[in-house]
């Protein structure tokens, strides 16, 4: 009931007020996330490093437990994990360097004589008309806006270098945080549970441990996933005929973290070395597992994966890659996913806890 301005009741619909009574929820809501994205992108550099922290300190959880099982001390349990990660990743990437070094002499060469072989099937072979003077065109226009861009990306530059400059601090700083995480988590999970009122220590305990699953799940379904990719595409690379296999194996699997582009990247990748190393034809072959792969896994291996640990629709993963793209560029695509699965498997869980109580 509302009151009019001689001050007489009136009357107001209940659907009404119901109405109104869920506008103004929604828009504290609304308020409270934008409030909470502003305070993420004035904080980014910590936001980053503390989701450094988590994913690192979930990925070595497994290998830190067996190792206090053993009676290993909390503060070498963090040292011998993260160095041995540390380790084993700089191994990884520096037989991946070598690999491509060795090619990279043949790489050019190779790749011209590819970009000459598409030429020729553009200008004599091609179901459309295009012709030589077509190609020098596009070329000179391609080079102009190159040239144009280069002049013009001063700004750009710098830019891109404070951005480069924030990363790299955060991953310093996650690092060190990973290792007051692995050392002290318990017992910060412990002090953090404390300062909450104790009618809520069993609904923390469970937010924590659907979040702490949810991460768990995010990260082994990735894994899965590059790895059947990973394995497929590099197995086909090496059948056509192409060389640095090994490498586009590995980069398509840790293109697997990253959803939606990181496939896009992988696949392009697969057909350029296809391209470069084995000609036109495995570059063709190359695209065709590629996309055939792909949709196998979009639709069939990735609902399996993700399902039960993620419970998250297809849509809802393309949105979140795009809102944390357009927010926070690269690593808010990055991190998309794994955020909003926490956050919506965390608010289930809240439900459910409501709901039994």
């Amino acid at each position: 009931m509302v009151w009019n301005s001689d001050a007489t009741p009136v009357t107001v619909h209940p659907l009404v007020e119901r109405l109104a009574a869920y506008a103004w929820r929604l828009l504290v809501i609304a308020a409270a996330v934008v409030a909470a994205l502003w305070l993420i992108g004035r904080l980014w550099v910590v936001f980053l490093s503390l989701v450094i922290a988590l994913l690192l300190a979930r990925i070595l959880s497994l290998p830190a437990a067996r190792l206090r099982a053993r009676g290993w001390r909390p503060a070498l349990v963090a040292a011998v994990t993260l160095l041995g990660f540390l380790l084993a990743l700089a191994t990884t990437f520096t037989l991946l360097g070598l690999a491509v070094g060795d090619e990279a002499e043949d790489l050019g060469p190779t790749i011209s004589e590819a970009v000459d072989d598409v030429e020729e099937w553009l200008v004599d072979e091609a179901p459309f008309e295009i012709n030589r003077e077509d190609i020098e065109q596009f070329r000179e226009d391609t080079r102009e806006a190159i040239r144009s861009g280069a002049r013009s990306s001063g700004g750009s530059i710098v830019s891109g270098a404070v951005v480069v400059g924030e990363v790299a601090l955060s991953l310093i700083v996650g690092l060190i945080v990973t290792f007051f995480a692995i050392k002290d988590g318990e017992r910060f999970a412990q002090w953090a549970k404390r300062q909450l009122p104790s009618g809520r220590h069993e609904l923390a305990e469970r937010l924590g441990a659907r979040a702490w699953r949810t991460l768990g799940g995010y990260l082994r379904g990735a894994a899965v996933l590059g790895l059947v990719e990973g394995t497929i595409i590099g197995v086909t690379v090496a059948l056509v005929g192409g060389r640095l296999a090994i490498p586009v194996a590995v980069f398509t699997f840790l293109m697997a973290f990253i959803p939606i582009l990181g496939a896009i990247a992988a696949g392009a990748m697969a057909v350029l070395v296809a391209l470069a190393t084995g000609g036109s034809t495995a570059a063709l072959i190359v695209l065709a597992v590629v996309i055939v792969v792909q949709q196998l896994d979009n639709d069939l291996l990735a609902p399996v994966v993700y399902g039960r640990s993620l419970e998250l629709h297809p849509v809802i993963v393309l949105l979140a890659v795009a809102g944390g793209g357009a927010l926070f560029g690269l690593a808010g695509t990055l991190l998309a996913v794994p955020v909003t699965a926490i956050a919506l498997n965390s608010l289930a869980e809240a439900r459910l806890a409501g709901r039994e109580t």
